[in-house]
């Protein structure tokens, strides 16, 4: 992932703080609490930070909306439900993603304190967001963060004809010693082989797709992206077997299947949920915290001391190019795209909210 120093013609840059509190006003006047909106908001500035832009601040009104038309519930009472010392399930009761899986990793992390591992999954709940945040919030407290989602089908699987899984996503988060020159490693990935922000773009620009990564409605490949309308699994059968599996271990697992319904004649089974499984597993339960991460540091610097090959620019692991745009854009300033920024500003006017002012 990479960054350039300078915001493209037409955007604007924003220091992370202002963007978080100005995201957060706007949140509260949807209709989340202080704390519910601030931590939504800082879930979106993260994935800004680090360059995902689909699921930063261009979040924020995309919430909005779906806290007006009540797909999200800004009044959201989970519930903890629990009958063993290391596993237990959130009822997120339509919760916004941020909201639910920011409490699921806290209670993940607190249960592998005392059990080693402890897994904590989601039900019902809105649009997780950036599931790498979630991993990393365990990361950060010096455990292994491991994270799946499953949402509402918007993908192809091999050999079926038309839409059929979602385009889960995996995250692993594994911390690195607090002295460490490296980041800590973060696999974020869909089992997509293309987003469908990035179909969505190419239709804009009329830019060819990639082969292999899109397909038409009925699930025949292409690459004009004015006939695509769905994304392909990454690698075939693999991703969309994973897609599946994830399915089975979220979904299935607390009792809200998605895929089952979608596909059944019950018009309530299309209506937008997701679901998440979060698995918190603490070092020192496997023989010391402390050796693992110096492990863990010298695995990280054996990969970056491997020989470069021909055309590449260095040896990179997961989350190391993020952590390295987080820094710059933390020192630089975040870059809004023009839509979002008028689009903030305008819903800001709306509620009697001051934006912050751009740099300069």
């Amino acid at each position: 992932m990479t960054d350039t120093p300078t915001a493209k013609p037409g955007k604007v840059r924003l220091p992370a703080e202002d963007l978080r509190t100005f995201s957060a006003a706007l949140l509260e006047k949807g209709g989340l609490s202080p704390e519910h909106a601030a931590t939504t908001a800082a879930v979106f500035v993260w994935a800004a930070l680090r360059g995902v832009d689909s699921h930063g601040i261009a979040r924020v009104p995309a919430y909005l909306e779906l806290l007006a038309k009540g797909v999200a519930n800004a009044q959201a009472e989970m519930k903890l439900e629990s009958t063993a010392p290391a596993a237990a399930v959130l009822d997120a009761d339509r919760a916004p993603g941020p909201v639910a899986l920011s409490a699921a990793a806290e209670e993940a992390v607190n249960r592998a304190r005392t059990t080693g591992i402890a897994s904590v999954g989601v039900r019902g709940t809105v649009h997780t967001g950036a599931i790498g945040y979630y991993v990393s919030k365990i990361a950060e407290q010096g455990l292994v963060g491991i994270g799946f989602v499953a949402g509402m089908p918007n993908m192809g699987y091999t050999g079926v004809k038309g839409t059929a899984v979602a385009t889960s996503p995996l995250a692993i988060a594994v911390p690195t010693t607090a002295s460490s020159e490296h980041a800590p490693l973060l696999l974020d990935m869909a089992t997509a082989t293309i987003a469908l922000g990035k179909i969505r773009q190419a239709k804009a620009s009329g830019t060819p797709l990639p082969e292999g990564a899109a397909a038409t409605e009925d699930g025949t490949p292409t690459t004009d992206p004015s006939t695509a309308v769905m994304p392909l699994p990454l690698g075939g059968a693999k991703g969309s077997g994973m897609s599946f599996a994830f399915e089975l271990l979220t979904s299935v697992l607390v009792g809200a299947p998605i895929f089952a319904a979608f596909h059944s004649d019950d018009p309530g089974g299309r209506k937008h949920r997701q679901n998440a499984l979060l698995i918190a597993v603490d070092p020192a339960a496997f023989g010391g915290a402390d050796g693992f991460t110096a492990d863990v540091d010298t695995t990280l610097s054996t990969l970056k001391g491997l020989p470069v090959a021909d055309g590449a620019d260095g040896v990179y692991y997961p989350g190391e190019r993020s952590a390295a745009v987080a820094v710059r854009r933390g020192e630089q300033g975040i870059p809004v795209a023009p839509k979002v920024w008028r689009e903030l500003t305008e819903n800001a006017e709306k509620f009697g909210i001051t934006p912050p002012t751009p740099i300069a």
